[in-house]
């Protein structure tokens, strides 16, 4: 069955007290949205389309940037979520298939519950609802049973007494078939307590036509929407314990999981051990058997099996650890490769450069990478010693089995097998710092 996304995000999110878009608010290193459209995406659609409205330019460039397949529909008026759906059809007018309608507000919305609603529509039913049970519906809409039937949903705010004491509850999250969609959508008015024209409707007129309905029932941890900041920590605290408890499954060691933070993509081996305090950036991945010690921050790398990290390491995007590498404290390394079984254990910056195997770079060890305007690159061969507090002014090739003297200021490359010093030469003046300290003892 060919299978279309709709995710609707026109909504203004007032309520974020926020100059950025409200599905643009991140869980996990990922806007809201995102989240939603990776949900989307593991269904292999023929079309994702984003419905928007207010700050179109800014949410379509957002997404653009990580999902260059999404098509855009405008929703230049905020009349309710039929409408916004109606906004998306003349994108879909060649379509015959199945349609999924997610929100770009709810992100948790799994990949397993859509392709269970896509079987259920596979199985023949003409829409399926997604549900969940809540032990405090509040404002969510019911949804209304006739003799084990599906006949209607009612908004909180149109409902009654006695259906407002009903626990079944709409997620909003649709799937129909395509022409079916279209044409009930055209049959929806806006005589209701918000005069909007809402997608639930589709459901009491479908079932007046007697149409297949079917309601496939997700927890309701699924469900959640975002619209202020404190459900946005909320989200995220969710995000995490489930992150967590994944990772934990998986053979993964957390010394103290509660301080661990997971971006949406974050992959880790099993048999790997994850110290107190490390956060993970988007685009990190951790092959099996290593070792993450406490207070490191990683984002865009990829680690090698056996490695170590850290303790208080960063590594930022486009580095690359092979195995058995170890980066020690207060080390920072971007946009580099480090090869099997080098070592950059204290104090060092590498940036922009290539290091070759059983390499050391010694505590303190710069690359001068950027000189304001540009960045270079540098390229440190195998088996080389790189003495403290070097300096390497890119660009710059040293080849392998060299060594730099301590404190070498490197500007030139330097050939295999060679020792580089560049220092100035050291003068001792006899007896000078006593007589600073008499001249001035208080001030020495």
């Amino acid at each position: 069955m060919q299978t279309a996304v709709i995710i609707l995000a026109a909504g203004i999110g007032k309520r974020m007290n926020s100059d950025i878009p409200k599905v643009l608010h991140k869980v996990a290193g990922a806007p809201l949205i995102l989240h939603s459209i990776r949900a989307g995406s593991a269904l292999d659609p023929e079309k994702i389309i984003v419905v928007t409205g207010h700050d179109a330019t800014i949410i379509e460039n957002e997404v653009s940037k990580t999902e260059p397949q999404a098509a855009f529909a405008y929703q230049n008026q905020q009349n309710g979520t039929g409408h916004a759906v109606t906004c998306a059809s003349k994108l879909l007018k060649d379509f015959t298939g199945n349609i999924i309608i997610l929100y770009g507000d709810v992100p948790f919305i799994s990949p397993e519950t859509l392709a269970k609603m896509v079987s259920e529509r596979q199985n023949g039913a003409d829409i399926v609802v997604l549900g969940f049970r809540s032990e405090n519906p509040g404002k969510y809409g019911r949804l209304i049973f006739e003799k084990g039937e599906l006949t209607d949903i009612i908004e909180a705010k149109d409902a009654t007494e006695s259906q407002l004491n009903i626990n079944l509850c709409n997620s909003g999250v649709i799937s129909a078939d395509a022409n079916q969609l279209f044409e009930l959508l055209l049959e929806v008015t806006d005589d209701n307590a918000s005069k909007e024209y809402y997608l639930t409707d589709i459901v009491g007129l479908a079932h007046r036509k007697g149409l297949s309905i079917k309601v496939f029932f997700c927890d309701e941890t699924e469900t959640i929407g975002v619209n202020t900041r404190s459900e946005l920590a909320i989200a995220e605290d969710l995000f995490q314990k489930q992150a967590r408890n994944r990772a934990l499954e998986n053979g993964v060691t957390l010394v103290q999981p509660e301080t661990t933070y997971f971006a949406f993509d974050t992959v880790i081996g099993r048999d790997s051990c994850i110290g107190p305090n490390v956060v993970f950036g988007p685009g990190v991945s951790i092959e099996s058997g290593v070792e993450v010690f406490a207070f490191c921050h990683l984002e865009g790398c990829h680690i090698s099996r056996g490695a170590k990290v850290g303790p208080f390491a960063r590594l930022r995007p486009g580095t690359e650890l092979s195995e058995d590498v170890k980066i020690g404290n207060f080390v920072e390394l971007k946009n580099s490769i480090i090869s099997q079984g080098s070592k950059v254990n204290h104090l060092s910056y590498i940036g922009d450069t290539t290091v070759g195997e059983k390499t050391n770079i010694g505590a303190g060890t710069i690359t001068c990478n950027y000189d304001g305007t540009n960045k270079y690159p540098s390229t440190i061969g195998n088996r080389v010693f790189i003495g403290s507090n070097t300096m390497l002014v890119a660009p710059i090739s040293i080849g392998n089995d060299v060594i730099t003297a301590a404190g070498t200021v490197v500007t030139k490359n330097i050939p295999d097998g060679d020792l580089a010093i560049s220092r100035t030469k050291q003068e001792n003046k006899s007896g000078y710092a006593a007589q600073l300290k008499n001249k001035n003892p208080k001030g020495y």
